[in-house]
């Protein structure tokens, strides 16, 4: 363990590392940039999906998050323990209220007196909606844990008119019927909600209510955006336009996205993907396939806004991956998906500029046996990308052994890694996930343009679980990640990145 510190070497002698996996270069520089990291990408999701089987009875929102009669509850029937684990996340935006929820949504039900508000079939999910939680809910539930709205339309059973309606009690002063009755209900003053999105998977034919084909989406939302707009006379909208969602293996998905860009470039602000990462029994698949997947879609649709981009010369359309979580109910692994998807988004910040993890009810682990929540890895290995990297993504040139799963992908990286470079602290943040499954990777990382400062602090998400069994309650005190400062040499810091694992590396830079 050559170069490792001693604290550090005593946790890899712990683990099951089975020795080095040779050596690896990770170079820094940092005026090799990218783009800036739009905060937004710390964004979260938010759906009351719910479930009545034999079997399963839960909602998503309607007790883990709001239960007037809960002892945690604050005076909006809001939980803080969720309140507080949004707020230390320092979340940025949410998304709401669906998801396939909002397909047969009518924003009506939940405005005005909660004695009176109806209830509903709820068709995605086969539940009774009982609309306790509406738009003034939805509204106060953001500001509570200081988060911006971007609220989606229904634009399966929804009209023009659900839209701009909608649009007006949110966004229009006091002096027409909605705005009206927005005062009636208690909130005179204009909610002034900036971000809009038009529909939810209206690309999915097998599940959404409501599909369109492509041609039919574009027209519409051409017209929702043009009355939407309309009808917020204090506030500039931005839409975030349906993307890929119902990946199959044919193009169908790729001509999808063309025609929603070439439709809608300089109508909609945003295209959105949904990609959740896909389990499997293979750890290879699971930690290298799958995330060159995600690589490769983001990829495609960044070209294909590109393309456009280059003919009509506009204002530009970015990404918004506004659905997006690593194996649900998952462990270790799951924890090492969630670092690489921030890595990807990190890489790409010059297109994707909006996420929103699913579900704001999933940033807390949850003790079936007595519904407790507590911190999981998952949820230190978020807070450790949200509240540092922020700055401007950086680059880096990575020189490390690879690894196959198929024929396409046949050079997959061990070292999954992103930087990002606080310019004012002079202080780059340098993420890593090893994907290797059974040994440590011995690197230099190495500054191109300065020096690093002394030391720098490390903070290390391991495991010797390969499986991606379920975090507990009862380990829930050894979850922290393990932290420790590592002595630098001048322009290089010599670290072994344990098996998969997640380290994340914070170091001052002297820049000439």
């Amino acid at each position: 363990m050559k170069n490792c510190p001693l604290g550090f070497a005593s946790l890899l002698l712990l683990l099951p590392l089975g020795g080095l996996a040779g050596t690896a270069t990770i170079k820094i520089d940092v005026d090799h940039v990218i783009a800036a990291v739009d905060p937004r990408i710390y964004g979260i999701f938010m759906e009351p999906i719910g479930f009545h089987r034999s079997d399963l009875k839960f909602n998503t929102l309607y007790g883990p998050l709001y239960d007037p009669k809960s002892p945690l509850a604050d005076k909006n029937g809001f939980r803080t323990d969720m309140l507080d684990a949004a707020r230390e996340l320092q979340l940025t935006q949410m998304r709401w209220p669906g998801g396939n929820f909002v397909a047969g949504y009518d924003w009506r039900d939940g405005i005005g007196p909660k004695d009176k508000r109806p209830k509903r079939m709820e068709l995605a999910w086969g539940v009774v909606e009982t609309n306790q939680v509406g738009t003034d809910e939805w509204v106060q539930l953001n500001k509570e844990i200081g988060t911006e709205n971007v609220t989606c339309i229904n634009m399966g059973t929804g009209t023009l008119d659900d839209a701009r309606y909608w649009v007006e009690y949110c966004n229009a002063p006091v002096g027409t019927y909605w705005a009206d009755k927005r005062a009636e209900y208690g909130h005179p003053e204009p909610y002034g909600i900036k971000y809009w999105c038009l529909g939810n998977e209206v690309d999915g034919a097998p599940w959404i209510i409501g599909h369109k084909n492509a041609e039919d989406y574009v027209k519409f939302a051409v017209e929702a955006a043009k009355v939407m707009r309309l009808s917020s006379p204090g506030t500039k909208l931005e839409f975030i336009a349906n993307g890929p969602s119902n990946y199959q293996d044919n193009l169908d998905w790729i001509e999808w996205t063309w025609t929603v860009v070439k439709g809608l470039y300089g109508v909609a602000d945003y295209v959105s993907m949904h990609r959740y990462w896909d389990n499997s029994d293979d750890y290879y698949v699971l930690m290298g396939e799958r995330g060159l997947d995600l690589e490769e879609r983001i990829a495609i649709v960044a070209g294909q806004i590109k393309a456009v981009d280059a003919i009509k010369k506009k204002k530009p359309m970015y990404i918004s991956v506004d659905e997006w979580a690593p194996p649900f109910r998952g462990g270790h692994l799951s924890t090492l998906a969630l670092a690489q998807y921030f890595n990807a988004f990190i890489r790409h910040s010059d297109v994707v500029k909006m996420a929103n993890y699913t579900l704001l009810t999933s940033i807390l682990a949850r003790d079936p046996k007595t519904d407790a929540t507590y911190k999981s890895p998952l949820f230190y290995a978020f807070k450790l990308f949200s509240t540092r990297c922020r700055g401007t993504a950086l680059d880096p040139l990575v020189d490390c052994g690879t690894f196959r799963t198929s024929d396409h992908y046949a050079h997959i990286p061990y070292l999954d890694v992103s930087a990002v470079y606080d310019r004012p602290a002079q202080q780059v943040v340098i993420n890593v996930v090893n994907r290797h499954k059974d040994e440590a990777i011995a690197t230099d990382i190495q500054s191109i343009a300065g020096t690093f400062a002394g030391s720098a602090t490390v903070s290390l998400i391991a495991s010797d679980d390969v499986t991606n069994r379920p975090y507990t309650y009862e380990a829930r005190d050894t979850y922290a990640p393990r932290t420790e400062q590592v002595a630098t040499n001048g322009a290089t810091i010599h670290y072994n990145f344990p098996a998969h694992s997640f380290t994340q590396i914070v170091v001052g830079v002297s820049h000439p």
